[in-house]
């Protein structure tokens, strides 16, 4: 997949310092990038980041939770909008396949939700290569997120992570001349040394002007909802409960090419909601915090902040519900995070699989704001049906989510197992890299990312001799 970086939006962590490109990345999605007019990317630099795939690096925040338990697996869950009793209710857990409460898939890597560095300091021989942005100047736009689960999270348990860059690819970009793919990556272990999942975050680097942004997003409109909009999606919701598949399992045998999946209903988005999301999300990667421990997250990370009217310190990732300062880098208003909508998309589909199946894998892009005002509809298509590896029953779906004004903000695709009457129960997916060794698993995702690069330069040689 290449993301239409003309369409993909910055993080906002990315802009903290001057605050002038767009953003649905949430805070946590990745660090402040040293920003200078003009920036280029150099063979140079990109041999300099290649240098870096694969060298585990601290991540810069502590997890939010060292041993979650039901209540966290309830809280994160409520905090998209998703009440499924199998995440947090014994009685009705205990009759599943797992035989008891499962983490939420968002919860299970989840950027700082999770997960204590097994590296904590990158070793002083490689310090010098770690250091610094090796593209600096270059814009950063937070465009993509995969993800992948191999096991589930269990209650009570503690959680490894490992954290590397896993892919740089080389690209073209017609809207702004040479590109940069930067695949950002983190995988999980339990404390039973059992891989949970791993999570790749796509950074599109290119070149851009800071000009082309002004302007891009001020025709938007945010119109006033008629009584009978609001009674609509209040409708959506109320039926909704009663689409969840819940205990009754959703045979493979049963599902067809071209089943619809959904809807499914978020909005209108408003400030609250992402006040909830936070409740059960954190803050997310910069530690942002209250009061004594603000003033000492502020000097250690001091570009993360601005003064306001009131020369108060604060926050950029305030343009989440400060319209005036979501006005000021070009936006109509406050806006959502990416993150938000990729968790609405894994609760569309954990809703439509039932609790007897697994989630597998889960991509989507971001390539619109969703504003405070927008709603989201939600849906899927079932557009492959087939044994995965291991003979393992697998369904590949499209998913999307889609604003009230029609236009397509997250496309995505997933792939689940399902139970089976002939094949038996889900059989989960193998780990990359075996069991109980976190390198391991890095090492073999690394490697997949590389296959993938020569894969799609091989494409693009052979499209190019035929274009000759």
């Amino acid at each position: 997949m290449v993301t239409n970086a003309s369409d993909a939006t910055a993080t906002d962590a990315t802009s903290t310092a001057s605050t002038a490109s767009a953003s649905t990345g949430d805070g946590a999605a990745a660090r402040p990038r040293e920003r200078t007019p003009g920036g280029v990317i150099t063979d140079e630099g990109i041999a300099r980041l290649r240098a870096r795939i694969g060298i585990p690096e601290p991540h810069t925040a502590p997890p939010h939770y060292l041993r979650p338990g039901t209540d966290t697996f309830r809280i994160v869950a409520r905090c998209y909008g998703d009440d499924n009793p199998l995440w947090c209710d014994p009685d009705h857990a205990t009759a599943s396949v797992w035989g008891g409460p499962i983490a939420p898939p968002p919860l299970v890597g989840g950027d700082t939700l999770i997960g204590e560095d097994e590296v904590t300091r990158v070793p002083d021989e490689l310090r010098d290569l770690m250091k610094g942005d090796p593209l600096r100047g270059v814009h950063a736009f937070y465009s993509a997120a995969s993800r992948e689960w191999w096991a589930p999270l269990r209650p009570n348990l503690r959680v490894r992570r490992r954290n590397a860059l896993v892919g740089v690819f080389d690209k073209k970009s017609e809207f702004a001349g040479r590109a940069v793919h930067e695949w950002l990556g983190q995988v999980f272990m339990d404390e039973t040394g059992t891989p949970l999942c791993g999570q790749y975050r796509l950074m599109v680097r290119t070149e851009r002007t800071r000009s082309r942004e002004r302007g891009k997003y001020s025709k938007i409109e945010i119109r006033p909802y008629t009584d009978e909009q609001i009674a609509e999606i209040e409708a959506q919701y109320a039926a909704e409960p009663g689409m969840r598949r819940g205990a009754e399992p959703r045979y493979w045998e049963d599902v067809q090419v071209g089943d619809p999946v959904g809807p499914m209903v978020k909005g209108p988005l408003t400030v609250t909601d992402m006040v909830c999301w936070h409740v059960g999300m954190g803050m997310g990667l910069y530690g942002v915090a209250a009061l004594r421990l603000g003033a000492q997250n502020r000097g250690r990370i001091p570009n993360f902040y601005f003064r306001d009217e009131l020369n108060v310190p604060d926050v950029h990732q305030r343009v989440h519900w400060d319209t005036e300062l979501a006005k000021k880098i070009g936006n109509p208003t406050t806006y959502d995070y990416g993150r938000m909508r990729e968790t609405w998309l894994i609760h569309l589909c954990t809703d439509w699989m039932g609790d007897d199946a697994w989630l597998w894998k889960l991509r989507c892009e971001f390539r619109r704001f969703n504003y405070v005002g927008d709603t989201q509809w939600l849906r899927g298509t079932v557009v492959r049906k087939y044994l995965a590896e291991g003979d393992r029953p697998a369904v590949d779906l499209e998913i999307s989510a889609t604003n009230q004004r029609g236009e397509l903000t997250t496309p995505g695709t997933a792939t689940i197992l399902l139970p089976s009457r002939s094949h038996g129960p889900v059989r989960l997916p193998d780990p990359p890299g075996g069991r109980g060794n976190l390198q391991n698993t890095l090492d073999a995702i690394v490697e997949r990312f590389r296959e993938q690069e020569q894969h799609e330069q091989q494409e693009q040689e052979s499209a190019q001799g035929q274009a000759r």
